[in-house]
């Protein structure tokens, strides 16, 4: 039985959009009065949707994001940027 590591990239294409979904959710948070960055922090660590408010669509969108692949480029982007 072999065991392989696999390495996985994003695709340039996931990037931006996890970027515009990201954006967008904080605006709506913003909005609405929250802490856009206390919010999306306990949604990431948690993976409980409800740390993001419904308001414009930002928890539908939020949950379209592989919090897996968002963590590693938040990871890589504070890491390089």
């Amino acid at each position: 039985m072999e065991s392989n590591t696999i390495k996985f990239k994003a695709a340039p294409d996931n990037n931006a959009e996890m970027k515009q979904i990201l954006s967008e959710v904080y605006a709506a948070l913003n909005e609405k009065g929250y802490n856009p960055i206390n919010q999306i922090v306990g949604y990431l660590l948690s993976e409980d949707p409800t740390y993001i408010t419904n308001y414009n669509g930002a928890r539908s969108l939020i949950c379209k994001i592989d919090r897996d692949e968002l963590l590693q480029e938040l990871v890589k982007h504070y890491l390089f940027h």
